[in-house]
């Protein structure tokens, strides 16, 4: 059945908003409506993901929780089926699994984790998507790749939702994009990060007509279940004010493009309301984007938007 592509938000946090506990944190996300709490996965200065989602699920009723997203290094994917299975159930289904195949160099520098080529890396996330899926399945699970082994372990507990949480697959380029197609639940089309750090290239990599190639390629991927995917943004700028061009242009040198530009990216939200829902709705039809992840405290300022679209 096709994705109805209604929009729904998500925040990402690294921690609690300021003056307040990550429970009430968690159901003052809920209450303005959004539906995802998101973390990051890295070394740097947040909690760590897989203990927030599972306070945030407890705190709450209605709301999702995830990752955006697990670095597939850090953690067998054994390890970590069992814990996101654990958390599903307990949550009732509010479980959602972003994974990825690395790309920050500070944590595995920092880290003392090797990072090898990306190859080695994609190819070891996709036998973990493998392995996750697999082991959410019924009955025993066995493989033979050239990165994890596994013999006939039945993964327990079985997840809430049958065949295990929603899976979020992430990526800027063609085959990691390609490969979302044909897996994902929810495909995050973002900027690629060539130098394992966000910098003026890897904004520029999240223009418009850059986001035209990469959902071609998430199309080329997914085939006839591209109509069933729903499509994700990270969105790291976001604000509401009634002189966006004026904001653009103070901002569109980190981007390394003119004002214009910056304003139609999927990683920006600038405007009005009315504006800000204008853009969405133009970007929905042009790319299927209909679930948007702003960030920490963006997500205060940016309910109204929340309250007028969700859903919708």
């Amino acid at each position: 059945m096709p994705h109805p592509r209604r929009f729904r938000f998500g925040v990402q946090l690294h921690g609690p908003f300021p003056g307040t506990t990550w429970a009430e944190t968690a159901r003052q996300v809920e209450d303005l409506g959004y539906s995802t709490l998101f973390l990051p996965d890295h070394f740097s200065d947040q909690l760590g993901p897989i203990t927030a989602m599972a306070t945030a699920a407890a705190a709450t009723t209605r709301l999702h929780v995830g990752t955006l997203v697990f670095d597939n290094d850090y953690r067998h994917p054994v390890v970590l089926a069992k814990e996101l299975a654990s958390i599903d159930v307990l949550s009732l289904g509010r479980c959602e699994v972003g994974i990825g195949a690395g790309w920050k160099r500070a944590d595995y520098e920092q880290a003392g984790i090797s990072e090898d080529a990306p190859k080695v890396r994609v190819d070891r996330m996709m036998e973990g998507v493998a392995v996750l899926r697999g082991l959410w399945a019924e009955g025993p699970f066995s493989y033979a790749g050239e990165h994890y082994r596994i013999d006939a372990l039945d993964g327990t507990p079985a997840p809430h939702r049958r065949g295990g949480p929603p899976l979020i697959i992430a990526g800027g380029a063609p085959r990691m994009l390609r490969f979302a197609g044909r897996h994902a639940d929810i495909v995050g089309v973002n900027p690629s990060v060539p130098n394992g750090a966000v910098d003026v290239e890897a904004a520029r990599d999240g223009m418009a007509d850059r986001m035209d190639r990469k959902v071609g390629w998430v199309r080329e991927g997914a085939g006839d279940r591209f109509d069933d995917l729903e499509i994700n943004a990270w969105v790291p700028v976001a604000r509401i004010t009634d002189d966006a061009r004026g904001f653009a242009e103070r901002i569109a040198p980190g981007f390394g493009v003119p004002p214009a530009d910056v304003l139609g990216s999927p990683m920006t939200m600038v405007g009005t309301v009315a504006g800000i829902a204008e853009e969405l709705a133009a970007r929905r039809e042009r790319w299927g984007f209909s679930y948007h992840v702003v960030q920490d405290e963006a997500a205060l300022a940016m309910a109204p938007v929340v309250a007028a679209l969700a859903g919708g």
